[in-house]
């Protein structure tokens, strides 16, 4: 099944379900005793031992630092040493703070060195960024840490950072995931979610895992041929950007076995890259009536916006096949998106966030969800919308996330691959909302083989390089079936 990821509201309901059926503290009890072994697992993976080492507290008010306390008190008694320190004196969890104090835990003004530090200054209802005395004490912190459900300063529901924040080696939460969690990973670091008994509803947010992903990838049958697996147009490139049709093509051929037919100016440019791909200087009019078959259209990357594109924008959404639009045939919609009446083939849309914001008409804002969602709605199509956290958004479905994991791939032409893995998925007759989940998912996996790992071990990668990791990316998804 999909990952889920669910908004505070959704947990609120979930946890008065909870809170009604169960004795009062049960639930803390369970999400700090399962704090307290993670982050035993960790002391012992980082030093070797659990027993003697010390672990740091940043308790603040509520439940949030209530769990942290808890979690402190558990640690105690496995002679942990556990200082904390209290952001509001006056507001501490009185249940979590005398359980401290009774296994032998110190609060402390300011902590020292310690092996880990847990974070429980604001749980998953707070907003903005951190408060000065508590943004304070996190900079002055040199080991690694635990965030208590959200890191501090991220923003549960839309992933924001507006200030100081809490980056995490590791965040463990209760429950379920949030989407802050999948929105703002590269601050959240490792998720581990410790099962406090919420019974939940169907996710807001959904992400594929590697194994459905790899398991729903299109694989040639016995009796398959270059048509079966579905034709794909790439209408790409200009004299200027030439580049831009060999990646999309590229994109394209190295996501499936099938055929790749390239319109425009640099179709001579693919060929000379790609001998297989069939190429043509100009798109065959659709009232001559004999038209090469296409299953699924790519149109845009590196085409210009001169009348002469826009005219094969047009010709290309006339016919009656699922259509990826990206780069500047996303300009020429959000000028003119009059040719979208009356079409029934799907069309997927890949912005990234100045794209979309030019075809909503105003900033995407903190809420990606929402500015994806509306896009999806304004112009009736699946919205890709390409970022650390792409977000796909169809009408009727719930949005899905990929998380990229690295920043490697934030390099010119990546997105151009992007756009020809999506095209052949259509071509294959993937539905759009799990074909551009699925490009993106395998354009993530690519870009971190590619790049020979995550943000920490990995390095520079130019588009060609992620393009070349396509097919083991493809491999690697399939082998987790």
């Amino acid at each position: 099944m999909p990952l889920g990821y669910f908004t505070v509201a959704e947990i609120r309901d979930a946890e008065s379900a909870l809170f009604a059926r169960v004795a009062d503290g049960v639930p803390m009890r369970r999400a700090a005793w399962g704090l307290a072994a993670i982050v035993a697992r960790e002391l012992r993976a980082r030093t070797g031992a659990v027993a003697g080492r010390r672990v740091g507290l940043l308790v603040g008010s509520g439940d949030n630092g209530g769990d942290a306390l808890w979690a402190g008190a558990f640690l105690r008694r496995r002679g942990v040493a556990v200082d904390a320190v209290l952001l509001s004196p006056d507001r501490a969890h009185p249940a979590g703070l005398a359980a401290l104090r009774a296994a032998g835990g110190r609060i402390v003004p300011a902590l020292g060195q310690a092996d880990l530090v847990l974070d429980g200054i604001v749980g998953i209802s707070g907003r903005g960024p951190l408060r000065p005395a508590a943004a304070e004490h996190v900079a002055g912190i040199r080991s690694p840490i635990i965030a208590v459900d959200l890191p501090s300063g991220v923003d549960a529901d839309s992933g924001a950072v507006q200030g100081p924040a809490v980056r995490a080696a590791l965040t463990v939460t209760f429950g379920a995931r949030k989407p802050g969690h999948a929105l703002a990973g590269e601050w959240c670091g490792g998720i581990e979610v410790v099962d406090i008994g919420l019974e939940l509803p169907p996710p807001s947010l959904a992400e594929l895992t590697d194994t459905e992903v790899g398991a729903r990838w299109p694989v040639p049958g016995p009796r398959d041929h270059k048509y079966t697996l579905g034709v794909t147009g790439v209408v790409a490139g200009s004299a200027r950007y030439r580049g831009a049709a060999v990646l999309a093509a590229g994109g394209a051929i190295s996501s499936k076995s099938g055929m790749v037919r390239c319109f425009g100016g640099a179709a001579a440019t693919v060929v000379e890259r790609y001998p297989e791909a069939i190429v043509a200087d100009d798109l065959p009019d659709p009232a001559a009536g004999s038209l090469p078959r296409i299953d699924g259209w790519v149109i845009g990357p590196g085409m210009g916006t001169s009348e002469q594109a826009r005219a094969a924008l047009v010709a290309v959404l006339q016919r009656d096949a699922p259509t990826v639009v990206d780069a500047d045939g996303l300009t020429l919609l959000a000028a003119d998106s009059s040719q979208l009446r009356d079409r029934s083939a799907p069309i997927v849309m890949t912005p990234h966030d100045g794209e979309i914001a030019r075809l909503l008409g105003e900033p995407v804002g903190d809420d990606r969800i929402a500015a994806a969602t509306e896009a999806s709605r304004r112009y009736d199509a699946t919205v890709l919308l390409k970022g650390h956290a792409t977000i796909i958004a169809s009408p009727g479905s719930a949005p899905l996330v990929v998380r990229a994991r690295s920043s490697w791939a934030a390099t010119p032409g990546t997105g151009d691959i992007l756009a020809g893995m999506v095209g052949a998925l259509l071509s294959a007759r993937v539905p759009p909302h799990e074909a551009a989940a699925m490009a993106a998912h395998a354009h993530a996996r690519a870009a971190r083989i590619a790049a020979g790992g995550g943000p920490a071990e990995g390095g520079p990668i130019s588009a060609s390089q992620l393009l070349a990791a396509v097919p083991a990316a493809i491999r690697a998804l399939r082998s987790d079936q």
